[in-house]
């Protein structure tokens, strides 16, 4: 999916320790948006989206 109101930045933990102890990074991928929603580990595509839309951390 692609939309110009969306951007995103893929950061390597291990560069950015600050980042990781900032968002509580306890494994990856981990996605955080708008510093509400987190969604950790990989999740199929649909699941992502509905979590990511619907605001339900997990």
């Amino acid at each position: 999916m692609e939309s110009a109101h969306v951007t995103s930045v893929i950061v390597e933990a291990s560069e950015y320790p600050d980042l990781v102890r900032k968002y509580h990074v306890s494994g990856v991928p981990k996605t955080v948006a708008n510093e509400q929603i987190e969604i950790l580990g990989a999740r199929p595509e649909e699941e992502f989206v509905r979590t990511a839309i619907g605001g339900v951390q997990s």
